[in-house]
């Protein structure tokens, strides 16, 4: 098919429609995808990817600018030296990784390389692009704690829907039956958005980092998880509900490496830019990607482990991954979802926005695998209030709509077949009364 920027189309299993739903077209899409994803969310293994269009969308409904990825200048009053080539260097690497136009991510990147040279010839120009680049990264996390500081705001002052959306969506994904294993949830966003609707839930996230005060983060994961034993059963212990295992894959602005240690600091959400745990030197501590690291060994550290739990937690039968907001510009994150794609027993859902300038459609072309991809693309199924408002799920561990729907089922094929039949509650519950 050929995608357009208002292109609004969904294939749940055989069922393929490429248009945007009316009023009457919202209740059979509905009917389409909503059984479709129930059964997907229940797999063995569920993750979770969310991109910067997650907290796009929520930064919509708030009523507040998000933070843009968008190419920056480095230099406050006119271009630095060599400016130009990292800008050209910067596009090369964004086009050959299949990302299209450069961002600030790339920018940054090509910088840390020129750094690094200019570093080995001690060239006088180190300590103007050291600063620069602080200063870049700076600004780029101060627009981040504004972000998160609009949608607290926007809370605080009553915007119920914000919080409803944000609730709601990620409930839909978390709220798994207690036989499953828990949700695995990646972000490659740096904020805390997740952590605070996490925090808005009651969800308990399981991380690498250990600690009250100032967690460490730990090369061994330790998935410490509650569980309890169900009155009158033995032997069968049921895991807490609640409980998702969260990795961020790019970092986080709370993130701090010390004296050979990874920590996160306590940085209230939407803090200001003066508060004490905001260090001034973002470039030389604030650990996110690309993170100028002061050798192989310190860049390698976190993000190696980051990646090997996001590739274990998907390369394995009976593993199901929801997107949403990624914009599959990330070329090591596409190889990690090309491989699981391998896996016969495995499937991806995509929710997106858009068709992401195309990438999207290069990803689905380079792995093939129709069958094992589910589509909800477009303005109309990516709105993140449409989302939860007709097509996510319920909480699947909501017993009374279970019951319901079983109690409305016996009733109905009993009025079908014997009208005079009056089912006693034993028979309703199949012989286990509430």
């Amino acid at each position: 098919m050929e995608w357009t920027a208002d292109t609004n189309y969904y294939r749940m299993g055989p069922k393929e429609v490429e248009s945007a739903p009316d009023e009457s077209g919202v209740l059979q899409a509905k009917r389409d995808i909503e059984p479709w994803l129930s059964a997907v969310f229940q797999s063995e293994h569920l993750s979770v990817l969310l991109g910067s269009g997650f907290t796009t969308a929520v930064s919509h409904v708030a009523g507040v600018t998000s933070t843009t990825m968008s190419e920056i200048q480095f230099g406050d009053l006119g271009k630095l030296p060599y400016e130009d080539r990292v800008n050209e260097f910067a596009r090369e690497s964004a086009k050959a990784m299949g990302r299209g136009d450069s961002n600030i991510e790339d920018q940054i990147r090509a910088a840390n390389t020129l750094l690094e040279g200019l570093k080995i010839i001690r060239d006088s120009n180190v300590t103007v692009w050291e600063d620069a680049i602080n200063r870049v990264l700076g600004s780029f996390m101060i627009s981040i704690l504004e972000t998160e500081a609009g949608i607290e705001r926007a809370i605080r002052d009553g915007n119920h829907l914000v919080e409803r959306v944000l609730v709601s969506l990620l409930l839909s994904f978390a709220s798994r039956t207690a036989s499953r294993e828990r949700l695995n949830l990646f972000t490659t966003n740096y904020d805390r958005l997740v952590e605070y609707g996490c925090d808005l839930v009651g969800l308990r996230s399981i991380d690498r980092f250990v600690g009250a005060l100032t967690p460490i983060f730990r090369s061994s994961r330790i998935d410490v998880d509650m569980h309890y034993n169900p009155p009158g059963i033995r032997g069968e212990p049921r895991f807490l509900e609640g409980v998702v295992r969260y990795t961020k894959l790019h970092g986080s602005i709370d993130w701090r490496f010390e004296n050979n240690q990874l920590r996160r600091y306590t940085i209230p959400f939407g803090a200001p830019s003066n508060h004490t745990d905001v260090v001034s030197r973002r470039s030389e501590s604030v650990m996110i990607y690309p993170n100028p690291a002061k050798d192989v060994e310190t860049l390698e550290f976190p993000y190696a482990d980051l990646f090997r739990d996001f590739s274990s937690a998907l390369c394995r039968p009976n593993s199901a991954l929801v997107t949403y907001g990624y914009g599959f510009g990330d070329d090591h994150i596409n190889r990690v979802l090309a491989d699981m794609l391998t896996i016969p027993s495995t499937h991806l859902v995509i929710i997106s926005w858009d068709h992401a300038n195309g990438r999207i459609e290069s990803f689905l072309d380079k792995v093939g695998r129709h069958a094992q991809i589910s589509l909800m693309v477009g303005h109309h199924f990516g709105d993140i209030q449409n989302l939860v408002n007709y097509y996510l799920p319920k909480p699947s561990i909501d017993e009374i709509s279970i019951r319901k729907a079983a109690l409305v089922t016996r009733r109905t094929s009993a009025t079908e077949d014997q009208p005079s039949t009056v089912l006693d509650s034993q028979s309703i519950y199949g012989g286990e009364r509430p």
